[in-house]
Order: C-alpha cells, then structure tokens, then sequence
C-alpha cells in the first residue's frame, strides 16, 4: 500500500470547498497530502494538481470526491486518468460513484465496466459545462434584448454633436467634417449618430 492523497478543485475563488474538505478529513488523509485548485476545470493546467502528478508513485491512492472535479473537458479526463493509472500505477477512489474505484475489478470485466463508466460520466461532465456556456450565453442575448448593456458605459457626446449631427443629416456637411467637428473616428461618429437617430427619433 502507497501513500494516500486528495484532490480537491472549485472552480471560482468564491465557491466553498468545505463539501470536498470533510470528505477527504472522513477519510484521515493527511492536510499534506490533500491538494487543492481554485480554478476552472476547462484543462489541467491547474498549480496544485501538477504538484501532486510529481509526487504521485506506483501504488499510490487517489481520492476525489467527484469525477467533475478531476476536470470537465471529456478528452483531458480520459487521458489523466490513464497517466494516472497506466503511467503512475496509482488507484483512484471517485467518493461519488462507487463503480470508479480502480482497486476493484481488475480483472478484465472489471476493468471495461470501469472503463464504460469512466466515459459516461466524462462525457457527462463535459456536456454540463458546454450547457452552462449555452445558458449563459442565452442568458446574455436576453438580458441584450431587454436593453442590458454590457461592457464599459459609453463616452459622453461633445457639447456641439446635436449641432452637428443636424448639420450632416441635412448634408451641409460631410461625415468626414463631422466627425472631425465631434473629435472622433469616422466610424465612431455613424455609430453614435445611429444611436442618437434611434434615441431622439430624429
């Protein structure tokens, strides 16, 4: 029997990790062997979980509390997870799902269904992440829709654009001598006028 480690991740500096925490005390895991990453699970590019790659040995045992936690990216899961098993020669215990526990069956009927398991849930995991990213970007288009703005709030209009606005809607100017006259870009000025005409109703 190797040595016994955690794994702990939360994807926001914000969220509580306190779940994962007692779940891995419940289990006398030394504090020094339980490691832990404040960020998204989109890779494994995460401080922590490298640090704990380097000190994992053969033998070695592994707990996390749920396969999205390990990550959510379907493909980089498949693949940690044989480093670490294949490579590493560590087991891994999913707290979660009792079927994810590599020190059973490991026989080969035992080995395909933890296989089979290993990609549902992957998949899983990857899935909720590409719905999260839908919804929020539904969210978004929504929130655009009621007239939301996102982003950094607009410059005030010079004094002197109403002015000038009506000087080049009636063609005694050109957009070039107007947005000149406004201090802007070219582009800068049809936008905003575009915005004014939508405003005032000009």
């Amino acid at each position: 029997m190797g040595t016994i480690y955690g794994y702990i991740r939360v994807s926001t500096r914000e969220q509580n990790e306190d779940r994962q925490l007692i779940a891995m005390e419940q289990l006398s895991i030394p504090k020094t062997n339980i490691f832990m990453d404040k960020q998204s699970g989109k890779d494994f590019a995460r401080p922590q979980y490298k640090k704990m790659l380097r000190r994992l040995k053969k033998d070695d045992l592994l707990y996390i509390k749920s396969i999205d936690r390990l990550g959510r990216n379907y493909s980089e899961i498949l693949e940690q997870w044989r480093i670490l098993t294949k490579e590493k020669g560590i087991d891994i215990v999913v707290l979660d799902m009792s079927l994810l526990d590599t020190r059973r069956g490991k026989d080969l009927m035992g080995t395909f269904l933890s296989d089979i398991v290993l990609q549902i849930l992957s998949f899983v995991a990857e899935n909720e992440r590409h719905n999260i990213r839908q919804r929020q970007a539904e969210g978004i288009a929504a929130a655009k829709a009621r007239g939301v703005r996102f982003g950094r709030p607009p410059k005030a209009l010079p004094e002197n654009f109403h002015q000038i606005y009506q000087q080049w809607k009636k063609g005694d100017i050109t957009c070039t001598e107007a947005a000149k006259a406004c201090g802007m870009p070219i582009s800068t000025f049809r936008y905003r006028a575009e915005l004014y005409r939508k405003t005032k109703f000009l």
